[in-house]
């Protein structure tokens, strides 16, 4: 069973909406033992948005990600650019040769940074539901590139 690490934004309600579904979509997995959205882990002994809050924050984060066995990302855009938290975190999966798996409902072009980093991708979140964590099926990105 894996231990999941979700990246994703969370910074208005359509990114909210898809990141809460992903997260129902990964509670009903069997194959899921775990996994961790930093959305649902804000509260921190600092006050929110001060370089203290910031810090212990990204320290928390950070021993997630080191501690997870896979990342699921949604691939979220405003303007054609991923959310630069979301970006870092997946640079981190990447330097750990964590698999990256994506979900991306919108129409948008990807780089190709994060294009070959994939492991599997879907633009459905019904899928995360049944996804072999298991074994960790492959799945092809399909899109632009850019």
């Amino acid at each position: 069973m894996a231990q999941i690490y979700v990246a994703s934004p969370f910074f208005n309600p359509e990114q909210v909406d898809r990141v809460t579904r992903l997260e129902q979509a990964l509670t009903a997995n069997p194959t899921v033992k775990d996994f961790y959205s930093p959305r649902l882990h804000q509260d921190a002994q600092a006050e929110q948005f001060t370089k203290e809050w910031a810090t212990e924050i990204f320290h928390r984060d950070m021993d997630q990600i080191a501690a997870a066995d896979v990342i699921v990302t949604v691939l979220d855009f405003e303007a054609q650019n991923i959310d630069s938290g979301t970006a870092y975190e997946l640079g981190v999966a990447t330097m750990r040769q964590l698999p990256i798996l994506a979900l991306q409902e919108k129409e948008e072009g990807v780089n190709l940074m994060v294009t070959e980093s994939l492991h599997y991708y879907t633009k459905q979140v019904a899928d995360f539901a049944t996804y072999d964590f298991n074994t960790l099926p492959q799945g092809e990105f399909v899109g632009e590139i850019l």
